[in-house]
Order: C-alpha cells, then sequence, then structure tokens
C-alpha cells in the first residue's frame, strides 16, 4: 500500500515585545502587525513560495471558546503566500550515513490568529481558558501530501526549524508550543483514489510526529485488512503508549462557516517602494525588494558552502549544520589552526560530539573553546606531541577547562622524545626481546610489525614520532 501524509504547520510568529497581536481586541478597533507580515512573506519567499500582492482576510465564523472575540481571523480564500517548496535531506542506507534529499510541495502559507489554551480537569469536571497566548499572530503552513513515512515528515520538520531560526521569523521550540504540527494520514492501494484521512493534532516533537505518522499508517492498515473502515476523524497522539486516539468526527469545511472578514481590509504587499501607494509612510507597507535583501544563509546554502570550502563529506556538513552551535564551532577552529579541514571534522564529529552527546551538553556548554581545541591541533601539528597524547590533552582539558593545552603537556611531560638515540635504543630492546615477531615480519608477514610499534609507544608513553619508529624498525627487522 501506498502512505502518504501532509503536515499542516502553525507557528508562532517571533515579533518586537509588545508587539506580538495579529489583531487586537475590543472590536472594532483591529490593527494588522506589520512584523508579522514580513515574517510570512520572508518565510514564503525562503520556501521559493509565489507572494500574492493582495490577500484576503477570513473569519471563521463558529463559536471559538478560547477566543475572546468568539471567532478565528484567518486567510482561507486568498492566502498571503502560495506553491512553495521546501528541500530537506535525512541520513538513510544501510549504515544511515548516506544524506537522502527530497522536497515537498508546500500548498500555502497563511496569517491567522492563536487561540487560548482549554485545559479540561475531568476529576472537577471543569475546563478552564488560558487566554495568554489568545489573538497572538501565527503563521499556518499547509503541506501537500508528498511523504510517506515519519522519517521524511520528521525531516522535514527539523529542516523547517532551521529555517525559521535562520530568519528569525520563529524560535521554532516545540516543547514550548512554538512551533505545532498537525499531521493527515491516508492510505491506499497503487493506483486508486486517496484514502479516507485522519488527523493527528499539536503533535510536539519531530521524533512523536515520526512515531504518530508510522503508527497511524500501521493502525489503518490494520483496519482495512480486518475489512473495517477507516474513519475521517481527529485523533491525538500519546507519547506515552506510542499510539493515537480518537478525540472528535472530522469537522467539515461548512462547520467553520467561512466568511469575508468585514473589519479588515485586503492586506497589499508591494514588488519596491516605487510601486507603492503616494502618501504612505514606509513604515506601513512591506516592499518584496526589502525583505529580499535580509534573507539570510539558508541550511541547504551552509551545507553546499561547507561542503565546496572546505572539501568536508555531505553527511558532515548535515550534521554540523543541524546541530545548534556545531558549524560555527568547527569554523572558528579551522580558523585557528595550522591543521586542515578534514582533520578537524574528525576531532569535532568524534572526541567533541561524543563527550557531548555522553554528558548531553550542547555544543555551547562545552568545556573546550574552538580555541582550545584548535592549540591542540597546532601542538600536534608542529611535532610537539603525537596523535594519541593529543586525545589525552584533550580529555585533560575537557576535565580542566582552566588550564591550557601547553601547560597540560608540560605539567605530565607529554612532548615528544626527540632524542633520536633514546629511540634507537628502545626500538632494539623490543626487538630483542620479542624474536618470534621479527622472525614473522622477516618471513613476509609485515602486519606485526604494528605491534613491535605499539610496545615502542608503550615504553614512550605514546611520545615516540610513529614515522621514525616505524622507519627504525623497519630497519631492524629487514
Amino acid at each position: 500500500m501506498y502512505r502518504c501524509c501532509e503536515l499542516l504547520w502553525q507557528l508562532v510568529l517571533k515579533a518586537s515585545e509588545g508587539d506580538m497581536s495579529l489583531s487586537s481586541f475590543p472590536l472594532p478597533s483591529q490593527v494588522l502587525n506589520r512584523r508579522c507580515v514580513e515574517a510570512a512573506v520572508m518565510t514564503g519567499l525562503a520556501l521559493n513560495c509565489t507572494i500574492n500582492r493582495k490577500s484576503l482576510f477570513d473569519r471563521k465564523h463558529y463559536f471559538y471558546a478560547d477566543l475572546p472575540a468568539g471567532y478565528q481571523i484567518t486567510q482561507q480564500r486568498l492566502p498571503i503566500a502560495v506553491d512553495g517548496t521546501l528541500t530537506y535531506s535525512h541520513l538513510g542506507g544501510r549504515k544511515r550515513n548516506e544524506v537522502v534529499t527530497k522536497s515537498v510541495r508546500i500548498k500555502q502559507i497563511q496569517l491567522e490568529q492563536d487561540s487560548g489554551k482549554s485545559l479540561h480537569n475531568d476529576y472537577r469536571n471543569q475546563t478552564l481558558i488560558d487566554l495568554n497566548r489568545a489573538g497572538v499572530g501565527l503563521m499556518e503552513l499547509v503541506m501537500e501530501p508528498d511523504m510517506s513515512c515519519g522519517e521524511e515528515a520528521a525531516a522535514a520538520v527539523r529542516e523547517m526549524q532551521l529555517i525559521l531560526q535562520a530568519l528569525g521569523t520563529c524560535q521554532g521550540n516545540m516543547a514550548e508550543g512554538q512551533l505545532r504540527v498537525d499531521a493527515n494520514v491516508s492510505i491506499h492501494r497503487p493506483g486508486d483514489h486517496w484514502g479516507i484521512r485522519t488527523e493527528v493534532k499539536n503533535i510536539n516533537s519531530a521524533r512523536n510526529l515520526a512515531r504518530a505518522i508510522d503508527y497511524e499508517i500501521q493502525r489503518q492498515m490494520f483496519v482495512l485488512e480486518s475489512g473495517g473502515t477507516v474513519q475521517n476523524e481527529t485523533r491525538s497522539f500519546d507519547g506515552k503508549t506510542g499510539h493515537t486516539i480518537p478525540m472528535r468526527d472530522k469537522e467539515g469545511l461548512q462547520d467553520y462557516r467561512f466568511m469575508p472578514e468585514p473589519n479588515l481590509p485586503p492586506l497589499m504587499v508591494y514588488e519596491a517602494c516605487s510601486t507603492a501607494p503616494p502618501g504612505v509612510a514606509p513604515s506601513q507597507v512591506v516592499v518584496l525588494e526589502e525583505v529580499r535583501e535580509r534573507l539570510p544563509e539558508l541550511p541547504s546554502v551552509r551545507r553546499q558552502r561547507l561542503v565546496e570550502t572546505y572539501g568536508i563529506l555531505p553527511e558532515h556538513s548535515f550534521t554540523l549544520v543541524n546541530e545548534d552551535g556545531l558549524m560555527d564551532y568547527f569554523e572558528a577552529v579551522v580558523r585557528e589552526t595550522k591543521a586542515g579541514p578534514r582533520k578537524v571534522i574528525g576531532w569535532v564529529m568524534n572526541e567533541l560530539q561524543g563527550l557531548l552527546h555522553q554528558q548531553n551538553l550542547s555544543v555551547s556548554q562545552s568545556p573546550i573553546s574552538p580555541q582550545a581545541l584548535a592549540q591542540i591541533l597546532n601542538l600536534q601539528e608542529n611535532g610537539q606531541i603525537s596523535s594519541s597524547i593529543a586525545k589525552q590533552v584533550f580529555q585533560e582539558l575537557w576535565k580542566t577547562p582552566g588550564k591550557t593545552a601547553q601547560q597540560i603537556v608540560k605539567e605530565q611531560d607529554l612532548g615528544m622524545v626527540n632524542d633520536s638515540t633514546e629511540i634507537y635504543r628502545i626500538c632494539q630492546k623490543v626487538v630483542d626481546s620479542h624474536p618470534d615477531q621479527v622472525q614473522a615480519i622477516r618471513s613476509g608477514n609485515k602486519k606485526v610489525l604494528n605491534k613491535l610499534m605499539g610496545l615502542v609507544q608503550k615504553e614512550t608513553k605514546g611520545r615516540a614520532d610513529p614515522v621514525l619508529v616505524r622507519a627504525i624498525l623497519e630497519q631492524k627487522t629487514s
């Protein structure tokens, strides 16, 4: 069977303090927030949408218990942006290290009001309403049914979060309700029409989104294979059980009773300042030309730049951009060190990320600054410490971030052994005490040489130049 899901996103727009509402109450003194319009336009441009120069506001004219006006303002007939594309990537392949790139169509972006929050107390048979967010500017993105599993939807959510954060239009924190996702899921056999869909409401994390969609796909398949019929209904997701739960029958369009919003005129967006009506203050118009100029470097462009500039693998650029602060950390180390970018990426991906994940820390909480890591790499590049000692110094710096790499090397006598006579003596000692291994090497088993090198490094506590050690051992075992 085919599985398809479309996502509906609700984004709480980030506006200046004290300037958050899409419209203010009491009626009829409704005032449109310019920042909300700019945020929607900027998001639309970033998603390759067509920006409608004229858009209209509509009223969902059925009773909203959690909005003071009793109804919600939205954009049903002519939204501010349409026909966009979100390109996203996720790691696939057998080893989960191949970057798989896909895209999903954006049907429309619309501005509307957020509602309050209903808090149900079943024990006391009460419902309380929190109106703190009521009237706050909300941007809703509607996607086409182009995704086929929870993993794809979760990857699209993460990419959308990165784009919104780069734009500054929304902080995208799902746990705090700044980004909410509804998933419409249906299944059908190849060649058949779309199946009956269910909507899973208000999913609050990318992980739960993937779980909810995958569960709903399996549930619907079971229903159909058992001879049943999938109901057109709204469901919620229980993160503890991993199941979706029925909430109510799906409301049709007629239940919303859409009508043109009589208190808000058409919203006009202008291509350039020269096309705006004469006599209108610049602060009262939104100009596409100006918004385009403010567009920052988007995540997909960052990944491409990292690959082209530093010669790193695409999967590494994927991790650098997706992990908050990791790209800036990497580039700061590259600027400060003589080591090449590929060597730096190895340290960032393995040593740094390994300890961060182990201790559940963010990049900004790392005890080792980019400058400190660059110092370690410079000591190694200058031949003052070996690669194994560099990792040891990294571990020590993690425990005692107040010190420098040079201090640790000096205090613990970790510098390279530069006395070639001493290295010759140790190599000779190892060769003399391991005649069987020497004979194996002379018989053609060159891999045994690595064991002798390890014994020499053990004697020198990892401070001998491995190139010199190999050359001496090859000479003595030839």
